[in-house]
């Protein structure tokens, strides 16, 4: 059996009697980063932490509380892996080659997986470089490298892989980021794939097979719904497409761009099944799941019934998740969340949660950046648009994790002044509220506009900052109740989690307090103080958390 110490996967796996993970390698293999091969203790959004930079917790205490490893069996290969990655090996498998000759392996099994015969090492990831929003914004903060980034050049770096030199193909959501040739040159990138890769993965593979020259960058084609081959292997936390897409057009993001195009039921419902025979429940993915086959903006409440009911009924689903939720959608259909709550299985023990998006509280940001994003509403409307979602998921024991950015482009003082009522307004309502940095994507990115620094954070912002995070530290106590009794967790993993944050929480409380009261906001000034030793926000010992942490682990293992 294997076991998981301090994060890495310690002990060689058997051969498996073909000879094939151990000497000559896999003609193909993909593989991602080691953040995106957790499960995160069956609490997916705990995948944030790969934002924070490395050294803000131990390594030992981050890889093994926050980010634990999936299983790997037999081969090297791992028991479950990201949607993207899934997809790529099913459109390959399909294109022809065989499972003799593609595996999808743990970033730490490399030197047991690529060999002579490697002729592709195929990387998914989100943010190679650290450079995304929410990274974007802990790095600048807190100084330092994401683990993200800095777990992404240790595969590309791979010593095995650099021996025998496969050619190294790189997509997922951050691709976009790898697309300067400087930065392909000096990471030893072959080929960067930006957007939707199941129409173009086989042809690309399969001329790297054949030593052919590959193109430095390929933008991949819209793939049909039809033509999307469903995965043959499970999912992180059961990760399931419903939709890609979203249409509603906010110049900052790339997602809503494209438009929405839903799966058929039967193609979802295959790989829901997937995920169950290996004891996951699903998570229905899309950027606004409330949408599912919908024509216009507003949901179709029917084409979303027969959905989740569709899927609640696949024998083993005991309840569902989704990843992201428009609150326009919310509030132009609270006869729906009323509906899907029973339907998902949440209740006053076990609630629903998802991503959505604040992002802010000025109506004239709205109209400049985001103007699909309130529809059917009038972007006058937004803040109370906002309130009556949250007060709708309130009821119905939903529990948003939403987002705010600071420093959009044209940003006033006024702006932010309306964002931070907004923020103060959904006090009330348990739930997570993440200020982001803007990040130039989407037109914004080809506009030329510059992303938002540390240094452009003033104390108005950084007021905003805090508040945002006050509001996420005193639900903080309820939320981690709550969310660790019903994730997957170990009693003693949870317990580990647990005492990591509630310190984090009581620490980042009183630097909040020390912030508004003797710096009036500004959070630049007290970082300096904080960098030259002038101030402390910190206790001066951290040993009782570190016995705290190695008790749990010694009783864990």
């Amino acid at each position: 059996m294997l076991r998981f110490i301090g994060g890495a996967l310690k002990g060689k796996v058997l051969d498996g009697g073909d000879g094939l993970g151990k000497s000559r390698g896999y003609k193909i293999v993909l593989t991602s980063d080691r953040t995106l091969m957790s499960e995160y203790g069956g609490g997916i959004f705990l995948g944030f932490s790969a934002c924070v930079p490395k050294g803000v917790v131990p390594d030992f205490v981050y890889f093994n509380f926050f980010c634990p490893s999936v299983r790997v069996g037999p081969r090297g290969e791992v028991e479950a892996a990201p949607c993207g990655l899934r997809r790529v090996e099913a459109a390959l498998l399909e294109y022809g080659f065989g499972e003799d000759e593609v595996i999808v392996a743990h970033p730490e099994y490399l030197d047991w997986v690529v060999g002579p015969d490697t002729k592709v090492l195929g990387v998914n990831e989100t943010d190679p470089l650290g450079i995304g929003p929410a990274t974007t914004t802990f790095t600048e903060l807190l100084g330092g490298e994401a683990y993200m980034a800095v777990k992404f050049r240790e595969v590309v770096f791979n010593r095995t892989v650099r021996k025998y030199g496969p050619k190294i193909i790189v997509g997922g959501p951050g691709a976009w980021q790898l697309e300067p040739e400087d930065v392909r040159y000096e990471l030893g990138l072959d080929c960067v794939v930006v957007g939707e890769a199941e129409e173009i993965i086989g042809p690309l593979c399969e001329k790297a097979v054949r030593g052919e020259p590959l193109p430095s960058v390929v933008h991949g084609t819209v793939v049909p719904p039809e033509k999307v081959p469903n995965i043959r292997h499970p999912t992180i936390c059961g990760l399931v497409e419903i939709s890609r897409g979203c249409g509603r057009g906010c110049d900052f993001c790339e997602p809503t761009l494209a438009k929405l195009r839903s799966f058929p039921i039967e193609k979802i419902l295959k790989d829901v099944e997937v995920n169950i025979r290996s004891g996951r429940q699903p998570i229905l993915h899309a950027e606004d799941v409330l949408r599912y086959g919908a024509k216009s903006l507003v949901p179709e409440k029917e084409k979303v019934l027969k959905l989740f009911k569709a899927v609640r009924s696949v024998p083993g689903v005991e309840h569902i998740g989704m990843s992201h939720f428009a609150l326009s959608s919310v509030a132009a259909a609270p006869d729906l969340i009323e509906e899907l709550t029973p339907i998902i299985g949440a209740d006053e023990k076990r609630w629903a949660s998802g991503q959505t998006g604040v992002e802010t509280g000025s109506p004239r940001m709205i109209r400049m950046h985001m103007r699909g994003k309130v529809k059917p509403f009038k972007p006058e409307e937004w803040p109370d648009v906002v309130v009556r979602a949250f007060e709708i998921l309130r009821e119905n024991n939903w529990v948003p994790c939403a987002t705010i950015i600071i420093g959009l482009p044209g940003e006033t003082e006024k702006d932010i002044e309306l964002t931070i009522d907004l923020v103060e307004r959904l006090r009330p309502f348990k739930s997570l509220i993440v200020p982001l940095f803007f990040v130039a994507m989407g037109i914004l990115r080809r506009k030329g506009h510059r992303s938002m620094r540390l240094e452009d954070l003033n104390a108005r912002r950084a007021e905003l900052l805090l508040k945002a995070w006050r509001h996420n530290l005193l639900w903080a106590p309820v939320l981690i109740r709550e969310y660790l009794r019903n994730t997957a967790r170990s009693k003693f993993t949870a317990l580990g989690t647990a005492l990591v944050l509630s310190y984090g929480v009581g620490v980042a409380l009183r630097a909040i307090e020390k912030c508004e009261r003797e710096y009036g906001w500004d959070l630049l000034a007290m970082r300096e103080d904080v960098i030259e030793g002038r101030t402390s926000i910190t206790p001066r010992s951290l040993k009782p958390l570190k016995w705290a942490m190695k008790l749990v682990a010694a009783v864990k293992g």
